[in-house]
């Protein structure tokens, strides 16, 4: 399961990276590389999102075990 939260992190970070683009360089990251209102852009939005949520988990979890 650590595995998995690492994985999450990973990917929730690179979203808050597009995002400060977004935000400091007016630059989406994703639309960039995969096109505006793509298929493939918004399953990118999708993984971010998710990966999110399973990392909101990581706050409420021992993980010294």
């Amino acid at each position: 399961m650590h595995t998995l939260y690492k994985i999450c992190l990973v990917i929730a970070v690179i979203g808050c990276i597009n995002w400060g683009l977004i935000g400091i360089a007016n630059f989406n990251l994703v639309e960039f590389l995969f096109g505006n209102a793509t298929l493939i852009t918004r399953l990118v939005y999708i993984i971010v999102a998710i990966s999110g949520l399973i990392s909101l988990a990581i706050l409420t979890k021992d993980l010294d075990k």
